[in-house]
C-alpha cells in the first residue's frame, strides 16, 4: 500500500468511526499533531506506533507497513487556495524575513529544525473571538564553517 492509499483509508475510517485527531492522540498516547502528520503521509511512524495506530482503527498490517514507510515529502509548489493554508503562507510571506532576522540575532547564523521539532495547536477562548495558538518548537541548527 502506498502513502496516498494509506491516508485515504485512515481518513475514511476515522470519519466512519466518528473520531477526532485529538481523541485518537490521547487514546494512543501520541501528539495529535504528529499523529495527524503521520496519518497524512508526511512522517514515518516507528513500527510499534504504526501497529498501534492500525490496530486502534481496526486496519491491517498493510496500513501499519505504509505508516512505517519513509515518506517522500513533496507538496504542491503553487500558492494554496484553501483559506487556512493560504493564511499560513501569508504569515511566512509577511513575517518570514522578520523571523529569520530575530532568530539569527538571538542564536546566530543557522536554522530552526523541522526534524528535531514539535508543534502544538491550542484554542484560546476569547469574548472577541476564539484564538488559535500555534507553538512551533524546533532545535536551532547553526551553520558550520570548515
Amino acid at each position: 500500500m502506498d502513502k496516498l492509499t494509506m491516508t485515504e483509508t485512515i481518513v475514511a475510517t476515522k470519519i466512519e468511526k466518528g473520531l477526532s485527531w485529538e481523541t485518537m492522540g490521547k487514546e494512543l498516547g501520541m501528539s495529535p499533531v504528529w499523529l495527524t502528520s503521520a496519518c497524512l503521509g508526511m512522517n514515518s511512524a516507528p513500527a510499534e506506533k504504526a501497529s498501534a495506530i492500525a490496530d486502534y482503527l481496526g486496519l491491517g498490517a498493510d496500513v501499519a507497513a505504509a505508516l512505517a514507510a519513509f515518506p517522500t515529502k513533496v507538496w504542491d509548489q503553487t500558492v494554496p487556495t484553501d483559506p487556512l493554508i493560504y493564511r499560513l503562507y501569508e504569515v511566512v510571506g509577511v513575517y518570514g524575513e522578520t523571523l529569520k532576522e530575530v532568530i539569527q540575532e538571538k542564536f546566530g547564523d543557522g536554522i530552526m529544525s523541522a526534524i528535531d521539532f514539535s508543534m502544538e495547536v491550542d484554542k484560546i477562548e476569547d469574548p472577541k473571538g476564539d484564538r488559535v495558538l500555534l507553538t512551533l518548537n524546533g532545535k536551532f541548527l547553526p551553520y558550520k564553517s570548515w
